[in-house]
C-alpha cells in the first residue's frame, strides 16, 4: 500500500513540476524562442493565416512542408512561429528590399512592356536553393534585418507605387509565399486603386492558400527549377510534384503564368529532361504560356560551376518550340534575338528588347500590328 502511495505521490509531483515549467516557459521564454525575440504587439508580428492548432502545437498549412511547431519554434521559412499557441508571421509590413524596376527584370514579358514595377520583399523562403541569387535575404532571419528593414503598411506601399508612376506591384526577390498575409493585403488594395499585381515565386504553396490569392494576381511568374524529383530535393530542398500542382492550379484558375527555367550546367541541362518538361508545359499549361530558359551565373553554393553556354539555352529553346510552345525566350543574355517577342503567325518582331529596355513595339490593341494575330497578355492598364 505504501508503495502505491509513493508511486502516486511521485507521479503527482512530476505532473505539478511539468505544469509549473510550462507556465514559466510561457511567461519567460528562453532566448531564441518566438516570444523571447518578438513581442506579440510588435508592428511586424501578427496572426498568420492557414494554421491548425492542437494541444501540442500549431501546424502551418500554407505550404507543402506543413511544419508542425511546438511553442516557440519556427517553420523552415524562418519567418512563421508558434507564439502563445498561435501561428504568427514575423515579417508583416517589414520589407527588407524595396525598389522600382523595369518589368522585364522579373522577368515578365507579356504584361505592360517597358513599364515600371514597384518591387518588394521581406526576408525568408521555404526552399533552400543552392544557386539562389538573393540568398542574403531569402536565407535570413527577421531579427537579422536590423536597420535595413522598416515598417511599411500595405497602404504606404500602394501609395508609393502610384506616386512613382508604377503600373504594377511585384512580390519578388525572396519568396512571396512566406509573407503571404502582407502580399494579400497589398494586392487587394492595389486592385482597388487600379494597379496590377505580379507574384514572382517558386510555386511552393498549398492549393487552398493559392486559390485565395489567385484572384488578385494578374501574372504569376514561376521558377520551375528542374524536372526531376532528385534534382529538386537535392538542390532546392523541395518536391517537384507540388510545384507542378501549383502550376496546374493557376492554369485552371485562369491566372496568366510565365515560367522560368534556370539552366544549370551538369544539374538540370539534360536534353531528355528538358524535352519532358516542355511536353508537360504544352499539355498542362497550353502553347501560349511564355517560357524562359535563363543563363546560370556561378554564385552562392554553386560558385564552382561554369556559366551556362549560350548553345545550351538555344538548344532548349528549339526543343520548346518544337514541342509547340509559341513564346519561348532566352534570359540573362542581353542582345540575344530570343529576348524578343515574335508573332507566331507571321514571324514579325512584336517587341524588340535589349536587356531590360524596349527598343521597338509593333502591336495594336493586343494584336500583331502586321497580321492582326491576337497575342496573349496584358498590354494596357
Amino acid at each position: 500500500m505504501n508503495g502505491k502511495i509513493r508511486t502516486y505521490t511521485v507521479l503527482a509531483l512530476n505532473i505539478t513540476f511539468t505544469i509549473a515549467c510550462v507556465i514559466l516557459i510561457a511567461a519567460y521564454p528562453p532566448p531564441g524562442t518566438a516570444r523571447g525575440i518578438f513581442p506579440v504587439d510588435a508592428a511586424r508580428v501578427r496572426t498568420a493565416d492557414w494554421q491548425r492548432r492542437d494541444c501540442l502545437g500549431v501546424e502551418c498549412e500554407l505550404c507543402p512542408f506543413r511544419c508542425f511547431l511546438p511553442e516557440g519554434s519556427r517553420g523552415l521559412c524562418k519567418v512563421r512561429m508558434n507564439s502563445g499557441g498561435e501561428l504568427r508571421t514575423l515579417v508583416y509590413a517589414q520589407p527588407i528590399s524595396v525598389h522600382i524596376d523595369p518589368i522585364e527584370k522579373k522577368p515578365v514579358y507579356h504584361m505592360l512592356p517597358g513599364s515600371r514595377i514597384f518591387s518588394l520583399a521581406t526576408v525568408g523562403c521555404n526552399l533552400k536553393c543552392s544557386f539562389c541569387q538573393n540568398w542574403e535575404i531569402s536565407q535570413t532571419y527577421p531579427e537579422q534585418a536590423g536597420k535595413h528593414a522598416e515598417i511599411l503598411s500595405p497602404k504606404e506601399i500602394v501609395d508609393a507605387a502610384i506616386r512613382n508612376k508604377c503600373g504594377s506591384i511585384a512580390y519578388t526577390y525572396s519568396e512571396p509565399v512566406v509573407f503571404y498575409e502582407y502580399v494579400l493585403d497589398i494586392a487587394k488594395l492595389a486592385k482597388e486603386k487600379g494597379l496590377r499585381n505580379v507574384m514572382v515565386s517558386a510555386g511552393y504553396i498549398n492549393p487552398e492558400p493559392l486559390k485565395k490569392l489567385a484572384p488578385y494576381m494578374d501574372v504569376v511568374k514561376i521558377d520551375l527549377k528542374g524536372f526531376n524529383e532528385r534534382f529538386y530535393r537535392k538542390v532546392t530542398g523541395g518536391d517537384l510534384k507540388y510545384v507542378l500542382a501549383a502550376l496546374k492550379e493557376l492554369h485552371e484558375l485562369g491566372v496568366m503564368v510565365e515560367v522560368v527555367n534556370l539552366v544549370v550546367p551538369g544539374l538540370n541541362d539534360d536534353i531528355e529532361e528538358i524535352e519532358r518538361m516542355c511536353k508537360w508545359l504544352y499539355e498542362n499549361m497550353g502553347p501560349d504560356t511564355p517560357v524562359f530558359f535563363s543563363k546560370f551565373t556561378p554564385q552562392y553554393r554553386l560558385a564552382n560551376l561554369p556559366a551556362t553556354p549560350i548553345e545550351t539555352l538555344e538548344k532548349a529553346r528549339k526543343i520548346a518550340m518544337t514541342a509547340g510552345l509559341k513564346y519561348v525566350y532566352i534570359g540573362n543574355v542581353s542582345g540575344h534575338p530570343a529576348e524578343n517577342t515574335y508573332c507566331p503567325k507571321c514571324g514579325k518582331t512584336l517587341i524588340r528588347r535589349y536587356g531590360y529596355s524596349i527598343q521597338e513595339k509593333n502591336m495594336k490593341n493586343g494584336a500583331c500590328g502586321t497580321c492582326g494575330e491576337k497575342i496573349p497578355g496584358i498590354w494596357k492598364n
